[in-house]
């Protein structure tokens, strides 16, 4: 399946955000993890099906009403078959 790490830029921390992607990982049924970054954006990788992951993108680009997202950045990386969950990393 496929996989993509994103950097989203914004004001994404201190607002849920990383809960948000939590949210929106499992309810399209993707695996992988999110975590803030030291610059204030958060990361992410989401593994699934390209319609998921499409879905998965909408609903963080809506956010969660605290949220703001100015950019994301999106490339494809390396699957991780082996992988069965969605979790946020600290």
């Amino acid at each position: 399946m496929p996989r993509y790490r994103m950097v989203v830029h914004g004001r994404v921390q201190g607002v849920g955000f990383r809960w948000t992607c939590l949210q929106n990982a499992k309810k399209n049924g993707l695996t992988g993890w999110v975590r803030n970054r030291a610059d204030g954006a958060v990361e992410l990788e989401a593994q699934g099906p390209d319609e998921a992951v499409a879905a998965f993108s909408a609903g963080i680009r809506r956010g969660n009403g605290y949220s703001f997202i100015d950019h994301i950045e999106m490339r494809s990386v390396a699957e991780k078959p082996s992988e069965s969950a969605f979790h946020v990393l600290y």
